[in-house]
């Protein structure tokens, strides 16, 4: 309350509240008053306690995305797609190409993947361009060869499902389904994937705040799946050394805000092959649970971002980086589970 507010002020606003349906608990410093509300808050939103007499100002104090929040799950989540672990006990490699393009590109790059210790397979059927005369994915086809590559290899599918209406189709093949960057504010999109009974990877939104990637894993949630994986990939900003900004503090913040795991797309954020190695160390290092990196076995032929897909060589490294910086960590590498998985 203001610091002139009168009785009559704050009984004024302890009166709306109460006929809401909500508690007032009242506080009296020195020289203001504070009123404390417990109930539900979008019905106080719409009370505008802001416009009454006395009122200072109205600040919310808990969190709007209650499924997801740390608030109210207090201890960090791990997803697990078909037996893979992503979580804080991990650190999960997600690899393959951007894009499917052909069933032997697919099948290489899916074997150069899961010799670095990548443990999940992506790979886009459906490529949501900027141009419509860019390459958009195969659609179907794509989706077959990935499930073709899996029974080739053994490594579980995360592919990107567009629009709502192909959420069932896509569920059929793919383990995992991710919502890209374009997406994350699709929320007939959001509902449809929360209720595909499949693991969801949410893409940060490329100008969205924390707070708005959580809402959108809100309506994933709201829908009765909790096995969401955040994955920070860059947000937009006025710099154009790099393809996006890759908001590494990201990891920290949301970790202190919800349980979901959160990963980081190293690829997508840096644009350059030459920066998916460093970034993937800051990754680990401040604390992701897993990276997200395009793989291509002839990046200078790829129909979608091949400047940024690593070569055998670039794995090994990142491979390498990961075990190093996983033992300093105290938490699992990737190939962890791959040694678990030929032990039986």
């Amino acid at each position: 309350m203001a610091t002139d507010a009168a009785a009559g002020d704050v009984e004024a606003v302890v009166d709306r509240v109460t006929a809401a349906g909500g508690e007032a608990f009242v506080s009296r410093g020195v020289s203001r008053v504070i009123i404390g509300l417990v109930g539900d808050v979008d019905r106080f939103e719409a009370l505008n306690l802001s416009g009454l007499p006395g009122v200072h100002s109205v600040t919310r104090i808990s969190a709007k995305y209650k499924l997801v929040s740390l608030e109210h799950h207090k201890e960090r989540s791990t997803v697990h797609v078909r037996g893979v672990p992503i979580g804080p006990d991990t650190i999960t490699l997600i690899a393959g190409p951007c894009a499917v393009e052909t069933p032997e590109q697919t099948l290489e790059a899916a074997r150069m993947a899961q010799a670095a210790g990548a443990t999940l397979l992506r790979g886009g059927a459906f490529k949501p361009r900027t141009s419509p005369y860019a390459f958009q994915g195969l659609g179907e086809l794509g989706l077959r060869i990935l499930s073709d590559v899996r029974a080739e290899t053994g490594l579980p599918v995360v592919t990107e499902v567009v629009a709502a209406h192909d959420v069932e189709m896509v569920a059929q093949y793919a383990d995992m389904l991710q919502i890209g960057t374009r997406n994350m504010q699709n929320f007939a999109l959001l509902q449809a994937a929360g209720e595909a009974g499949k693991p969801v990877l949410l893409k940060r939104g490329m100008n969205s705040t924390i707070e708005e990637w959580l809402m959108a894993a809100e309506y994933i949630a709201q829908r009765g799946n909790l096995d969401i994986v955040l994955c920070e990939r860059g947000i937009r900003t006025f710099e154009t050394a790099t393809r996006n900004t890759l908001d590494i503090s990201a990891v920290p913040v949301v970790q202190r805000l919800s349980h979901l795991p959160v990963m980081i797309d190293p690829s997508h954020s840096g644009g350059r092959r030459d920066l998916v190695l460093p970034l993937s160390r800051a990754a680990v290092a401040v604390g992701a649970d897993g990276v997200l990196v395009d793989v291509h076995p002839n990046p200078e032929e790829a129909l979608c971002d091949g400047p940024q897909a690593l070569l055998a060589d670039d794995l090994r490294v990142l491979q390498q980086s990961i075990e190093e910086l996983a033992e300093v960590l105290g938490r699992r590498p990737p190939t962890w589970w791959n040694r678990r998985l030929l032990a039986g």
